[in-house]
């Protein structure tokens, strides 16, 4: 009975494999954004100001981090909670596939949400006249939240790795 419930556990790793297809769609569609972001983009050139113009590369930057975002924890999720990708021909293949277990991804999750919010506050910055300083307030208090938490959770998983080896350290015979 225990082998079978253990068995079933172990299969159920599986249902997370709808999600990360699911994230996929989600990046067609953050494609077609990006697409359309860069077509307005380009009409204006012509009459662009230099304001416009930054607005509209930070415009794409934020997608794109997105879309790198969406990468990360598709590729580590699937690899870390399904199944491995054999993939070990392709000579495409990102260097850290594989490489990255679920502390990796916290801390490129959070720099990357840290990174997104950066830019999101720069293009806030940049057309400041649209919003009250309220909201400009709120919008720095959030994104140090993220800031700080990042900062948190990187000196919690420095601390837990530093535990592990002074653990494996002090059981390792002396000679």
């Amino acid at each position: 009975m225990e082998r079978l419930i253990e068995r079933s556990l172990f299969a159920s790793r599986w249902m997370m494999a709808p999600m990360y297809l699911g994230l996929a769609a989600a990046l067609a569609i953050l494609v077609w954004v990006f697409l359309r972001e860069l077509w307005a983009f380009v009409l204006i050139v012509p009459v662009i100001t230099v304001n416009d113009a930054i607005l509209g590369v930070l415009a794409l930057i934020d997608l794109s981090l997105a879309a790198n975002l969406l990468m990360i924890v598709i590729f580590s999720g699937y690899e870390n909670f399904v199944s491995r990708m054999e993939l070990d021909q392709e000579k495409d293949r990102p260097e850290w596939q594989g490489e990255v277990d679920f502390s990796g991804l916290k801390l490129k999750l959070v720099a990357s949400i840290v990174a997104i919010s950066g830019i999101h506050l720069l293009k806030v910055f940049m057309d400041v006249s649209k919003y009250t300083a309220e909201q400009m307030r709120w919008m720095v208090i959030i994104h140090l939240v993220f800031v700080i938490s990042g900062v948190l959770l990187a000196a919690m998983d420095w601390i837990a790795s530093n535990a592990k080896i002074r653990k494996k350290a002090a059981t390792l015979p002396v000679d």
